[in-house]
């Protein structure tokens, strides 16, 4: 369990980061660009993005 939170928590704050190092960019090509990268759905990077 421990370390599933600590791999939420570095995926939380990774999307969070490059959120702020793309802000020119638009929302939905981050959301993206964050899918491929990360392989997660949408909804999950939104939810991400919302929770802070």
């Amino acid at each position: 369990m421990k370390r599933s939170k600590e791999l939420t928590e570095k995926r939380k704050d990774f999307v969070n980061d490059y959120v702020k190092r793309n802000q020119d960019k638009q929302m939905k090509v981050i959301v993206t660009e964050l899918t491929e990268m990360l392989f997660l759905s949408e909804r999950t990077i939104y939810n991400i993005i919302v929770q802070d």
